[in-house]
């Protein structure tokens, strides 16, 4: 009976020890690219206080985070560059998946034009990089206080009028994974349609190399595909809805014209 509670034990501590190692590759590499992030901005805060609340102090930040992205084995490849119009502003919409969003938002900061982040306001007293994102420009929202949310539409609109600002949004929310995006939060349309800019789509391909449920990370590579705007010309606030679901539907194709093509790259490979 002992030598059998022996064995059971001994499995056990076999079992956890095999279930660290296996997730050990993930963690080390989620602390690799967060760590990493932190310790580029704080190298570069000092020369980005110069200068505050300039798109420009994003530049050399996300040129090093692109490196340490490559050295981690992450390759991404921006598409339809030819879409973006640096002379106006407008609201950039992307599809949020995991924190590698970092990584899409280091490639599109030096192309997309005059860029800004809207980000919730726990990330600015994230060490380092929290200071870092308010001095190239970040937007912090407080989502559980209305009155703050309203100010910020109203100031994000201003800056897309006055000084032709790419707001970059995560309309989602939240992350998601799966083949289909999430409904779309109405932020970033009100700010669209309050500005009467247009809005530029911006889909990334599903991360297959990254699964954070089963704390899988491999080295991999994305696309970054760039849309061409779509004009808010003859919507109006009652109208957002229709908005909504012509822009959603529009990624959701390209999203999905995409998985296919990632799985058609595969299987040219295995073949």
């Amino acid at each position: 009976m002992a030598c059998t509670c022996e064995v059971i034990g001994l499995a056990c501590i076999v079992a956890l020890i095999l279930s660290v190692a296996a997730k050990a590759p993930y963690q080390m590499r989620m602390f690799i690219i967060m760590f990493g992030a932190g310790a580029i901005v704080m190298v570069c805060i000092p020369f980005m206080i110069l200068r505050p609340r300039d798109y420009r102090n994003g530049l050399v930040p996300s040129w090093l985070f692109l490196q340490l992205c490559k050295f981690m084995g992450i390759t991404m490849e921006v598409r339809g560059v030819e879409n973006v119009r640096r002379e106006h502003g407008s609201v950039v919409l992307m599809n949020h998946q995991s924190a590698l969003d970092l990584c899409v938002l280091a490639h599109l900061w030096p192309v997309i034009g005059r860029p800004t982040v809207v980000a919730k306001k726990e990330i600015l007293y994230m060490p380092f990089f929290g200071v870092g994102a308010w001095l190239w420009g970040t937007l912090y929202i407080n989502r559980s206080r209305k009155s703050d949310s309203i100010n910020s539409l109203q100031k994000e609109a201003i800056a897309i009028r006055e000084r032709n600002c790419k707001i970059l949004v995560f309309p989602e929310g939240t992350r998601n994974s799966k083949e289909t995006l999430l409904p779309f939060k109405k932020g970033s349309f009100h700010i669209a349609l309050q500005s009467k800019c247009t809005i530029q789509p911006v889909v990334t391909s599903k991360y297959s190399f990254f699964d954070e449920e089963n704390k899988t990370f491999r080295p991999g590579h994305a696309v970054i595909q760039i849309l061409p705007e779509i004009s808010t010309e003859g919507y109006e606030k009652e109208d957002m809805d229709k908005l909504i679901e012509h822009c959603r539907s529009t990624m959701q194709r390209e999203y999905t014209r995409m998985m296919k093509e990632g799985v058609s790259v595969s299987s040219k490979k295995q073949s």
